[in-house]
């Protein structure tokens, strides 16, 4: 019988390759399980097998509980600390009482017992295995073969393992099939009791990254910069690069020997068209290079907004917006600035709305001669923050203004906008939020009386709502209207999901 437990354990161990450590436990497991069985009081016991020899030793065993417990959940499993101490005076509560008694036999019982759970423990092993082996690669191009197709997605084998290509991340009319092998992005790893562990993508900027430093010898070396990637899957996309030697032309180097590196890039992306961009430190000229070839007139950066207005000619207009928004998307998302695309003319009645808007609101609200406000506007003061806040020499400098004036324009400004703030605050406070809203996932009690102050009481009215309607919220910028927007639908998407 000893023989045979560790040829059991040798067999499956080189078998699976799993550690002899975690069949040993296996077993140790279902001769348990089978003890259990062979009494008729409800017991727990314990096996412990000599590694060496194959023998093993059987032990029942008690879980101590407190004395002041009253009833024992588990009289045949438990066991009081009073009468525990008797037979192991430093015995402690949450510790075992053991005693031995006699072994079940490594019969068939024991061994269909241990069958299963060896089945199920080398399984958590390999599973265990491949997290281990890829979690350190996540984020690496990976190569393997498409083995089957289910409900859409791809599962991969990439040679010691499988991974999942969902659907989603999957190029756009590429129709990949069993057999076909390809390229993607190692995503996500992640340790699961069941179902996929490994999760690819073909549509991640970062895809376009690694193909780039496997394409390009400089790039792959560190001699050439990749500072980011934005992509339409299977369309266009926009790579920005530089190089650390003055010698390289990152470019040139990243397009190839007539074209040849760009092009492996982008059969292997199904025909991707991939814009290369000369990365600059210098935001408004990383745009311009951004949005090459199109020629841009002139760029107005508002830093608080993180936006820039683009001024282009009319002829170039349609070049720079690109089909379908496409061109400028791309250059947003690679340079990481919002960007308005407009002609001199837009640009020009823009300014002048925004001027005579701002010229009005300082006559009215700061009870200025229009003459006066014309000048500071001018000069760039477009809000009440600026007149309360820009350094006094700044509006000092402003031609027909006392330093009398501009203490009392500033004075006033101030006190307008402590009114407006005390005003809100108390607004804010007396706003009555309903109870969905306020317990919704990614809310918090200031931002939900916030928004009941503006009319949006409830989860319904919040989902009901555009970005651009709640960013205009003072207090909310895009990215956070985004995300309670979302959380908002949530429900929608689950019923949709039900119903399907």
């Amino acid at each position: 019988m000893a023989n045979e437990i560790l040829m059991v354990v040798e067999t499956v161990s080189r078998e699976k390759n799993v550690d002899r450590e975690i069949i040993f436990g296996a077993l140790e497991a279902a001769l348990a399980t089978a003890t259990r069985k062979r009494h008729k009081e409800d017991i727990d016991a314990r096996v412990h097998i000599h590694r060496k020899t194959g023998e093993y030793d059987t032990f029942r065993r008690w879980l101590v509980v407190p004395d002041e417990q009253e009833t024992l959940e588990f009289p045949g499993r438990e066991m009081r600390l009073a009468q525990a101490r008797e037979r192991q005076a430093d015995i402690q509560v949450g510790e075992y009482i053991e005693e031995p008694i006699e072994a079940a036999d490594f019969g068939r019982i024991a061994a269909q017992a241990a069958k299963q759970v060896i089945v199920q423990k080398v399984r958590e092993a390999e599973r265990e295995q491949i997290v281990n082996q890829f979690k350190s690669r996540q984020g690496e191009l990976v190569t393997g073969v498409v083995k089957r197709l289910e409900r859409g997605d791809a599962i991969i084998d990439l040679g010691t393992a499988e991974a999942l290509l969902p659907k989603s991340a999957m190029i756009p009319r590429e129709g990949l099939r069993p057999g076909d092998r390809v390229r993607a992005y190692l995503e996500d790893v992640h340790s699961a009791p069941r179902g996929p562990q490994l999760f690819l993508s073909r549509t991640s900027p970062q895809l376009l990254v690694e193909l780039f430093k496997l394409e390009v010898p400089e790039a792959g070396e560190g001699l050439i910069e990749i500072h980011g990637a934005a992509r339409d899957p299977g369309l266009r996309a926009k790579i920005a690069v530089n190089s650390k030697d003055p010698r390289i032309d990152p470019i040139g180097a990243c397009v190839g020997m007539r074209g040849s590196r760009v092009q492996s890039v982008s059969n292997e992306l199904g025909g991707e068209r991939v814009d290369i961009i000369q990365w600059s430190p210098d935001p408004a000229q990383f745009v311009i290079n951004g949005l090459a070839p199109a020629e841009v007139l002139s760029i107005v950066v508002d830093e608080e907004l993180h936006s820039m207005d683009v001024i282009v000619d009319e002829s170039q207009l349609s070049q720079v917006i690109g089909r379908g928004g496409q061109n400028v998307r791309l250059a947003s998302e690679l340079t990481g600035w919002e960007l308005n695309v407009m002609t001199e003319e837009a640009a020009s009645t823009r300014g002048e709305t925004e001027a005579a808007n701002a010229v009005q609101m300082f006559v009215e609200q700061l009870r200025m001669e229009p003459a006066t406000a014309e000048l500071l506007v001018r000069e760039g003061f477009m809000t009440l923050d600026e007149v309360a806040y820009v350094p006094k020499q700044e509006m000092m400098s402003v031609e027909g203004l006392s330093e009398a004036q501009v203490d009392e324009l500033r004075d006033r400004a101030r006190d307008i906008l402590l009114t407006r703030a005390i005003t809100l605050e108390e607004k804010i406070d007396m706003a009555e939020p309903a109870e969905d809203l306020l317990g919704m996932v990614e809310m918090d009690e200031h931002t939900a009386r916030l928004l009941a102050s503006h009319g949006i009481k409830t989860m319904e009215e919040l989902a009901d709502q555009s970005v651009d309607d709640l960013a205009a919220i003072e207090g909310l910028d895009e990215e956070r209207a985004r995300v309670l927007i979302m959380a908002a639908r949530a429900p929608w998407f689950a019923d949709q999901s039900q119903g399907a």
